[in-house]
């Protein structure tokens, strides 16, 4: 990860020092970390995978809604967040790394740090109850 705006930084640090599931992305979507309590989640750890393109993790852990349809990556609310710069929230289905199919519960949020620069987006994830 090359030089990143002090906002971002905390961000990390932030994300870092969280139980709960944490994803960071720039604005072009490009994945900058995920937080011990994803890895979990997710089923691979941040130092196997490092930076990904939005095309890669929007696909690589198969998102399916609760009928078993694949999500396109516009079905995220990460994804979304990145596009309209709004929080945006879902619930959908992943098969992880382990190989476990998990219900996630996502809320995601742009982060604009000051005056007004969009720096890009942090979701927040759980397991959930499945419907």
């Amino acid at each position: 990860m090359g030089q990143q705006p002090i906002e971002l930084i905390l961000s990390r640090q932030f994300a870092d020092s969280m139980n709960m599931a944490v994803f960071l992305v720039d604005p072009a979507g490009n994945l900058l970390f995920y937080n011990i309590a994803a890895e979990s989640i997710l089923g691979l750890r941040f130092s196997e995978t490092g930076s990904m393109a939005v095309s890669e993790w929007a696909t690589v852990f198969k998102p399916t809604d609760i009928n078993g349809a694949p999500l396109s990556p516009e079905g995220l609310p990460l994804v979304q967040t990145l596009t309209n710069q709004k929080p945006a929230h879902g619930s959908f289905y992943i098969d992880n790394k382990a190989g476990e199919k998990l219900f996630i519960t996502v809320t995601a949020f742009p982060i604009v740090g000051k005056p007004d620069r969009y720096l890009g987006a942090m979701a927040l994830f759980w397991k959930a109850k499945s419907e």
